[in-house]
């Protein structure tokens, strides 16, 4: 018998988005896409440098989330890799620690609190997130650690290049709300009808010349102490 296949996230997400397509074939709607390009003003007007970290997603009424997946995000270097994350609802993320210290995962965001407590090199915690929304994730030992996880509940969704261009692919024709946001800008949204032959070309802005750091708290909702010990 045949040893059973190990897929990588990539693979995963390519065949839920085959998935969708067959789903949608089934239903008997005719599918198009979305592309165009994202730009955002940075402070003195220049263009941000860091719009890759964007997302955006179509919301509709009938639409129905893409099947879960297991996925990684990895700590290194007293960061997360993958710092911002698209997954479906109900899906589950572990979070390895490949750092030689101890690190603690948590978030207080109301869609999906959680806290994987105090773990080591070579450990991974597991968060399965059932609620959409944007759960921002920090580690309780070092307050520059930050990631943010997007949960979807609607099967159109990507993140752009480096350049700020995308694609949202297996779109059925009708009519939508298209959302875009950043972390250092205000989500914008508007009304999008997909006609037969798609929308091309789309020009969005997002302007984050108003954003200012905060530093967040710990999991007790205190600040952190002064870090001059080593970990």
């Amino acid at each position: 018998m045949p040893g059973k296949v190990q897929r990588g996230p990539a693979a995963r997400r390519r065949l839920a988005a085959a998935g969708l397509v067959v789903a949608v074939l089934a239903a008997g709607a005719t599918i198009s896409a979305v592309s165009g390009r994202v730009t955002m003003l940075d402070k003195e007007n220049q263009p941000g440098d860091d719009v890759g970290q964007a997302v955006l997603w179509l919301s509709s009424g009938s639409a129905h989330p893409r099947p879960p997946v297991q996925t990684d995000v990895g700590t290194s270097g007293k960061a997360f890799s993958p710092r911002v994350l698209v997954v479906p609802v109900g899906s589950t993320v572990s979070f390895s620690n490949y750092d030689p210290f101890n690190h603690n995962v948590f978030s207080l965001s109301e869609e999906n609190p959680f806290d994987l407590g105090l773990y080591g090199r070579g450990e991974a915690r597991s968060v399965r997130f059932d609620r959409p929304g944007l759960v921002r994730v920090y580690c309780n030992v070092h307050a520059q650690m930050s990631a943010l996880v997007h949960v979807r509940d609607t099967p159109w969704y990507t993140q752009p290049a480096s350049d700020g261009s995308f694609t949202l692919s297996s779109v059925p024709v009708g009519d939508y709300t298209l959302h875009v946001w950043h972390e250092r800008a205000s989500e914008t949204t508007q009304p999008l009808t997909v006609p037969d032959e798609g929308v091309t070309e789309l020009a969005l802005e997002l302007d984050a010349r108003g954003y200012q750091f905060k530093p967040h708290l710990n999991k007790q909702g205190q600040p952190y102490p002064q870090q001059g010990r080593r970990y």
